[in-house]
């Protein structure tokens, strides 16, 4: 069908349905009790805000538009916070010593240049590379996981394959 006689505003009312969970069928949920406590916190500020939005969205005039659009994505990361923290398993860090990488340590390497970075193994709803917290099942976490202080572990970047050495555990 031609687009050429439909209003731009009829965009708004389409729906495109999301996957819910970005875990691999089969995949456990694991979170932090740190990034449990996050989504608890955003999903309460997303419920307190919804009244709001909905008073707002039946405002015909002046942000009713846009607060129907605000309102549908809050709906649905609501979902999304609800569903994802319903089949969490909340992973507590190992006990001393700390010298194999387990879910939610935080792991500092160095690869073959010198080059030292820090990776934060986290679950895939904490996910934040501006803060170093990669996912359990990204590949850089599962080539890491289960590895020993002090030892190298292969790993192939886009730029190029390394060996990455184990120099810090922490949790």
């Amino acid at each position: 069908m031609s687009r050429a006689f439909t209003r731009e505003d009829d965009a708004r009312d389409v729906v495109i349905p999301r996957r819910i969970s970005p875990l691999p069928p089969g995949a456990r949920n694991y979170l932090t009790a740190a990034g449990a406590e996050r989504l608890r916190g955003e999903l309460k500020e997303l419920t307190d805000r919804a009244p709001r939005l909905i008073a707002e969205s039946a405002d015909e005039g002046g942000r009713g538009a846009d607060a129907k659009e605000e309102l549908q994505r809050a709906e649905e990361r609501i979902a999304y916070l609800q569903q994802s923290l319903a089949t969490a398993e909340i992973a507590t860090p190992p006990p001393p010593p700390h010298d194999v990488v387990r879910f939610g340590a935080v792991v500092t390497v160095r690869d073959a240049k010198g080059v030292v970075s820090t990776y934060h193994i986290v679950g895939v709803d904490e996910t934040d590379l501006s803060a170093d917290a990669v996912s359990w099942l990204s590949p850089i976490a599962r080539a890491l996981l289960n590895a020993r202080l002090g030892q190298q572990v292969p790993f192939k970047f886009p730029s190029g394959a390394t060996q990455l050495e184990i120099t810090g555990i922490r949790y």
